[in-house]
């Protein structure tokens, strides 16, 4: 039988959920532009236009699905590209245009957590409304799904392995020599990411990365940020 909610549920996790991947790999670009890398200001990257970094099966079918199970959102987009050769300090510079997108994602979730604050202080004491969609409703929604989307990628793009962010960092922090060998592993990236997110948790469930570590952390994050938003209900 049909969810007569569906179509609410995909627009309220969809649109926050594009919105935070966009806002993710531009700052990918504009922090290697910083450093000397041109490449995604040149190919059009450096744009909030979602039509640039949508990814087909990663920031739209996937997350479709993934709403409509029930199942926590989440997704990715193309990658912005990166030219390492082209910085002042390849090393250094790399661990600092991977950790700009999770930590463009944790500002975000900030801010949201204070809009999120700011709109119920305005909606309380508001009387609810009769009609199961509104305008206010909708706006909480998608604030609400925005922030816990936002802390999930910042943290699920920390996990130390390519194609992660964290894989980036943990390169950079290697010596020279390990770290030539560890970026060979991002050739196996999507593969790494399938394995991870699809074949660990169905081979055993204290093979779940995920749910085993990710989960924890952003839930007690995503509860920090909830308890700044709800002052605005208090």
């Amino acid at each position: 039988m049909t969810d007569p909610n569906l179509p609410y549920t995909i627009a309220v996790w969809l649109i926050p959920l594009v919105i935070a991947i966009v806002f993710h790999e531009v700052a990918h670009g504009y922090v290697a532009r910083l450093f000397g890398d041109p490449t995604a200001e040149r190919l059009g990257r450096l744009t909030l236009n979602p039509l640039r970094h949508v990814d087909p099966i990663g920031t739209v079918v996937l997350p479709m699905v993934l709403a409509i199970v029930h199942a926590p959102i989440f997704g990715w987009a193309k990658p912005v590209p990166v030219d390492a050769r082209k910085m002042r300090n390849p090393r250094r510079d790399m661990m600092l245009v991977a950790l700009a997108g999770p930590a463009t994602n944790f500002v975000l979730a900030t801010l949201t957590a204070f809009a999120l604050a700011g709109l119920l202080l305005v909606l309380h004491g508001v009387p609810a409304p009769v009609p199961p969609f509104t305008l206010a409703r909708f706006a909480v929604d998608n604030l609400g799904n925005f922030l816990q989307i936002n802390v999930f990628l910042g943290i699920f793009n920390l996990i130390p392995l390519p194609p992660f962010d964290g894989g980036h960092v943990v390169q950079g922090l290697l010596p020279r020599a390990a770290a030539i060998h560890y970026a060979k592993l991002a050739r196996y990236g999507f593969p790494l990411l399938i394995v991870l997110l699809f074949v660990l948790p169905m081979i055993s469930p204290q093979a779940d990365i995920v749910r085993r570590f990710v989960a924890p952390i952003a839930g007690a994050a995503t509860d920090f940020f909830f308890g700044i938003a709800n002052l605005g209900a208090a």
